[in-house]
């Protein structure tokens, strides 16, 4: 079981850190996402890191977010730095277990319950 947390509201140009940890799994066997679903549109891929630590991001946080893993926590997080209003969606961690990752909500078996995410302006 996956639990996202630290979600909040903020202005904009401010920051959070997301934490996204597991309860009966181990991590550190997975590749690791994350994702972002705003009323009305589509889930989307944000970010992902993979089992040896390399990450990938959307080019909409490029610069801006890190994802990052801490194997012994069991814990994956998101810092998410300059946020804009257009950032404001819920946010899901989500592990897949296949050896080719991907970016697509599909490639993923595990999902988190989310956590809210609202930028002011």
């Amino acid at each position: 079981q996956l639990q996202a947390s630290g979600g909040g509201l903020v202005q904009a140009g401010g920051s959070l850190r997301l934490s996204c940890a597991a309860s009966g799994r181990t991590l550190s066997g997975y590749t690791m996402g994350w994702f972002r679903q705003a009323p009305g549109k589509e889930r989307e891929f944000v970010s992902r890191i993979s089992r040896s630590g390399s990450a990938g991001y959307a080019d909409f946080v490029k610069g801006r977010f890190t994802i990052s893993r801490d194997n012994p926590k069991n814990t994956v997080y998101l810092q998410m730095n300059s946020l804009k209003p257009e950032d404001t969606a819920v946010y899901y961690c989500a592990a897949d277990s296949s050896v080719v990752s991907g970016t697509t909500p599909s490639h993923y078996d595990y999902w988190g319950q989310g956590t809210q995410v609202t930028v002011s302006s």
